[in-house]
């Protein structure tokens, strides 16, 4: 749990993954015991609040583990952890391939935040699909957001497109207005975290700006996220809880100071984009386009269907 609490894992789908197998974890280390088992993946599911991939793997996990007699629930817990980790690298390439279709030619394509091989189980979501559109020849920039404040883009997703050969640059995320009125952008993409009923989108705190902006210049905004972000539980953005962060990963870098002492912060990890700002949704089961309630809904469905077969 403090590994996911301090962000050395991170990313809607690896959280699912993690979360998955620390149930695993739990299992073997209660015994087989329930009520301790409930207790840790109880724990475990709360560890981080926006992310519903959590809540999701923690919950198929245990209830994989306490469907098994108290002596397997360990090994049953595992298998599921694998499981799921196997349906995760799945939807990746299902989601780039869907995407794809998405990206034009020439392409110059805007991302925030990380969302490939380090978030997930696969190539990922949003970065996948960049990915795919690399290979394809279709890929002529992609620019990385810095991702404020800890700079998930700048270390992260620079990475891992240095590392696929890409061309990019990075750039402040305030930079990105002057990008649009430039005309220097084709396409955006980015995932999520958690996406609501109604359509709305919790991801990393800098998206909604990104969408406004793409929407005053007539730049598609296409999110990419597996099903299991879904949640029709939620109804709308607005009953989404947005995790608010410690003021020191502002006021401060890298444990030194930057702002005056006693200087409060605002630090909310995510920010919530709205479904009329969204161009398309992609999942590893079709594309949402419009986005709404009908289309979030139909999409559930069909991973529902695709599960029982």
């Amino acid at each position: 749990m403090a590994a996911i609490q301090r962000l050395a894992v991170r990313g809607a789908p690896l959280l699912g993954v993690v979360g998955g197998y620390g149930v695993a974890l739990a299992a073997a280390r209660a015994g087989g015991h329930e009520p301790t088992l409930r207790a840790e993946a109880a724990r475990l599911a709360d560890a981080r609040p926006t992310a519903v991939n959590l809540g999701w793997a923690v919950r198929r996990v245990l209830a994989a583990a306490l469907a098994a007699p108290a002596g397997g629930r360990a090994a049953a817990a595992v298998a599921e952890a694998h499981a799921l980790a196997a349906q995760d690298a799945a939807a990746s390439a299902a989601m780039a391939t869907h995407g794809l279709a998405l990206v034009p030619e020439d392409a110059r394509v805007l991302t925030h935040c990380n969302t490939g091989r380090l978030v997930s189980a696969g190539a990922g979501t949003a970065f996948a699909v960049v990915d795919a559109a690399h290979r394809h020849g279709r890929l002529a920039h992609l620019w990385v957001d810095e991702t404020r404040p800890l700079l998930q883009g700048g270390r992260l997703t620079a990475y891992e497109a240095a590392g696929a050969g890409m061309p990019h640059s990075v750039l402040a995320d305030g930079a990105a207005g002057s990008l649009f009125a430039a005309g220097a952008v084709d396409l955006v993409v980015v995932g999520a975290d958690r996406i609501a009923a109604d359509g709305s989108v919790a991801n990393k705190v800098g998206t909604y700006p990104l969408a406004v902006l793409a929407h005053h210049h007539g730049v598609p905004f296409v999110v990419v996220a597996p099903t299991s972000t879904l949640d029709l539980a939620t109804a709308a953005g607005a009953d989404i809880v947005v995790e608010q962060r410690a003021a020191a990963e502002v006021t401060a870098y890298a444990g030194v100071p930057v702002c005056p002492a006693g200087s409060a912060a605002y630090n909310p990890a995510f920010d919530v984009t709205p479904p009329q700002l969204l161009t398309a949704l992609v999942t590893e089961v079709g594309v949402a386009q419009p986005v709404n309630h009908e289309s979030v809904a139909a999409l559930v469905a069909l991973s529902i269907a695709a599960c029982s077969r």
